[in-house]
């Protein structure tokens, strides 16, 4: 049983809200029942007896259809009249109100002719047409509720209870709820997270995908955050509460999903305003209708050809085109690690031909690695043996500093296997540590630990530090020091790595026909200058932006869009926030654990730049999908009135109710399957 903890409140239906109050299940009772007694009603209408040439009688055989008629009328067709009185009331006429019309007509001549007051035996076509209704609604309530189906499946990513380390380390099952910040949980292998947190103890590898989108599972240690709902596939993990219920980037995630899914864009509006005006064009075509078939003297066809035109100009399709392909894009975007605040951001994505990128956190990692070891003693031809003791040496050294540019080190020494140890360890603020290693004392440090030590690089290592630095590398010594004497025996280079997967996202822009790809940065020219080369960013396309200040990154955004571009810009959401609310599109990456970022329209949830793309193919499919089924339900009524009127009765060529009905269906069902095919969108390319 899901946790349902996290569930939205409000309308979940968005835009089309014609049903509210009802489920598919209750339009599935309705269904069946309503079928059940329309089954005895269309085998005893004597039309339908001359049609295939049998005859019954039986006492009461006249009641079947009135009785049975008017419970089909008022259990089957009461979702429509109540739909009616809510468009009424609100003042948006639409399709309950063509459908409430539609069966009322047929209900009350069917009536009078029961009670001898008119000659119209409307019995069957009544309790076919509430039938096939309600089979178009039910599938249609199937069809919304399978899209939106991405809500509940985040909710139910949730275990129903933890595990809870009480002060002597023993286990105990509590409910998700009772959960409180600060608590301690277990979390066994192939288990659930119940909430954010991080990790005290442990390490595994984490299934994000849920969350991210991202396929592989990932690494996550002592220190590293976790996000609830995601599986600890290898591993325990204890990990400390930091957020629990709303506060969770889960509950965060069904909220954006939520708000998508309920608002409206362009192509809502004018599909909206195109059942409004139906609803017009229908009535109008109804009442000439009748009037012209009186006047020609057949008040029997006058009621069928109305009741027709009623029937077959209810917008179920257009009032089903646009919603569904809403739920289920951002269905479809959500589990693929893209979360839609705006569906306009969305809709303008398709057009965007700039995309803007902040470079660090963006297309680098934002955390230094190491990118370069030099040895004093190295000579040309040489193996590498000198750089792997210098930097050993470094890592011993380092092993004890929380410093990021000394876990970089540390981590690269571990990479490749690379262990000492050492003794003694003292910080030198400001300047770098030293530390003993096999006896022999060291310190590591940057620029001040050289003049402190008043020592000065070697020929062999200043060429290499001057290109590091070009490159806007972090240059870090090590040093050997001997009775008050210092000796340089290599340097480090640390730079803030480029995402591999930025140099592929780059690709499939330009591939999905993207212009210009721009990078901004508050670093110097040189460094954004490298970033762009290994990058593939094109001389004279692409441009690049350096030593920005991020106050002034809404400016170079502005000034991109006065050249006629149109620009999407992705960022961390921070201190980029007025870069992503002046673009057309704003999308904030990297938001796994906060997905609450309000200046973006499309929020990431992994740090991943190729998602861009994504977005991009999901806004191009989603916008050709809408089209599509605004065009297919707008001709099919432009079509099908005419037929529905008697324009072409003089050539044999009429609709019964029934049949418009069913035609009717039949545009929603084509609607519906056209959306589903969304399903197949690629968010990532293969």
């Amino acid at each position: 049983m899901a946790h349902d903890a996290h569930r939205p409140s409000g309308d979940q239906h968005g835009g089309h809200d014609k049903h509210a109050g009802h489920d598919p299940e209750a339009f599935r009772r309705k269904f069946w029942l309503s079928l059940v007694l329309t089954v005895p009603i269309v085998v005893t209408s004597h039309m339908v007896m001359d049609w295939f040439g049998y005859e019954l009688d039986f006492p009461g055989i006249g009641l079947v259809g009135p009785v049975l008629g008017t419970v089909v009328f008022g259990y089957g067709g009461w979702p429509f009249l109540q739909g009616a009185v809510r468009e009424i009331r609100g003042r948006a006429p639409g399709m309950m109100l063509l459908i409430a019309m539609a069966i009322s007509v047929a209900y009350l001549a069917s009536l009078a002719t029961a009670v001898g007051a008119f000659d119209l035996d409307f019995w069957w076509e009544l309790a076919a047409l509430v039938t096939i209704m309600l089979l178009g609604h039910w599938q249609e309530m199937k069809a919304i509720g399978q899209a939106r189906g991405a809500l509940s499946a985040l909710a139910a990513l949730l275990p129903d209870e933890a595990e809870r380390l009480d002060p002597d380390g023993q286990a105990q099952q509590v409910s998700v709820a009772d959960l409180r910040v600060g608590d301690i949980l277990l979390v066994r292998p192939g288990g659930r997270v119940p909430a954010d947190g991080r990790v005290v103890e442990g390490r595994a590898e984490v299934d994000e995908s849920m969350i991210t989108g991202e396929s592989r599972p990932v690494a996550r240690a002592t220190g590293d955050r976790v996000v609830a709902g995601t599986v600890a596939t290898d591993a325990a993990l204890r990990v400390r509460v930091e957020a629990v219920g709303d506060d969770t980037a889960l509950a965060g995630i069904q909220r954006l999903v939520a708000q998508a899914q309920q608002s409206s864009g362009r192509a809502q509006v004018l599909a909206d305003r195109f059942a409004a005006w139906l609803f017009y064009l229908a009535t109008a075509t109804a009442v000439v209708t009748l009037l012209v078939w009186t006047l020609l003297g057949d008040p029997r066809e006058a009621v069928v050809r109305t009741v027709t035109v009623l029937v077959i100009a209810c917008p179920h399709a257009l009032g089903l085109a646009i919603p569904l392909v809403i739920a289920l894009s951002t269905a479809v975007a959500a589990k693929g690690g893209i979360l839609v605040k705006d569906r306009l951001a969305l809709e303008r994505m398709r057009t965007v031909d700039t995309v803007l990128f902040d470079k660090t956190g963006t297309l680098t990692r934002g955390a230094h690695t190491l990118t370069g070891v030099a040895a004093t003693a190295e000579r040309p031809g040489q193996d590498d043996s000198g750089q792997q003791t210098v930097l050993a040496i470094a890592a011993a050294v380092e092993g004890d500093s929380e410093h990021p540019l000394a876990r970089a080190i540390v981590s690269a020494a571990q990479a490749q296997g690379l262990r000492r140890t050492a003794t003694g360890f003292r910080s030198l603020t400001g300047r770098g540590v030293r530390a003993e290693v096999d006896g022999v004392g060291y310190a590591v440090g940057g620029p001040a630990l050289l003049r402190e030590f008043e020592v000065t690089l070697p020929e062999t290592l200043a060429g290499r530090q001057e290109q590091w630095s070009r490159r806007g590398a972090a240059v870090l010594h090590l040093l050997r020091l001997d009775d008050g004497r210092a000796e340089v025996l290599g340097a480090l280079a640390l730079e803030d790595e480029v995402r591999p997967e930025a140099r592929q996202a780059i690709a499939d822009l330009r591939r999905q026909g993207v212009r210009k790809i721009v990078m901004i940065t508050g670093d110097a020219r040189p460094v954004a200058e490298a970033v762009a080369a290994d990058l593939g960013f094109r001389a004279g396309a692409d441009e690049v932006f350096a030593e920005v200040l991020p106050a002034d990154k809404d400016d170079t955004v502005a000034d991109l869009q006065r050249r006629g571009l149109r620009v999407a810009m992705v960022g961390d959401g921070v201190n980029d926030a007025p870069a992503l609310a002046r673009a057309h599109v704003g999308i904030a990456i990297g938001a796994g654990t906060d997905v609450a970022i309000e200046s973006a329209g499309v929020v990431l949830a992994s740090s991943d730049p190729r998602g861009v793309t994504g977005v991009i193919r999901l806004s191009r499919a989603a916008y050709r999908k809408m089209i599509q089924n605004l065009a297919w339900a707008a001709g099919y009524n432009v079509v099908a009135l005419p037929l529905a009127a008697g324009v072409l009765a003089w050539a044999g060529v009429a609709l019964s109710p029934a049949l418009a009905a069913v035609l009717m269906s039949a545009s929603t069902i084509v609607v519906a399957l056209n959306a589903q095919l969304l399903r197949r969108v690629r968010l990532r390319p293969q």
